[in-house]
């Protein structure tokens, strides 16, 4: 079981990162490659994997577990990127 408020949290660093409101990236379900091309802060996959790694560094300090992802396509929804995110969490979580 994840901890309560990881998902939210996860979601509002990402966004934060990258520029854009929840709606953006979350409600139309979007690929990664749709939120590089929407934010005002990206201009390629590096960028994004930026994001991704600032917002793991900020659970890792918020919540004290280490979350890595595996590579995924630009093709990927973000939602799949989330739950891969709350997957590897309880994961480690668990382990600890």
């Amino acid at each position: 079981m994840v901890t309560p408020g990881v998902e939210s949290f996860i979601r509002l660093k990402f966004v934060e990162f990258a520029g854009l409101s929840d709606e953006q990236v979350f409600v139309e379900d979007v690929t990664m490659a749709t939120v590089i091309s929407r934010s005002p802060q990206m201009t390629n996959s590096i960028d994004l994997m930026e994001s991704f790694a600032r917002t793991a560094n900020a659970v890792r300090k918020e919540y004290g577990v280490r979350v890595r992802l595996p590579a995924l396509p630009l093709d990927t929804p973000v939602s799949v990127v989330l739950k891969a995110f709350l997957d590897e969490f309880e994961k480690q979580e668990a382990a600890a």
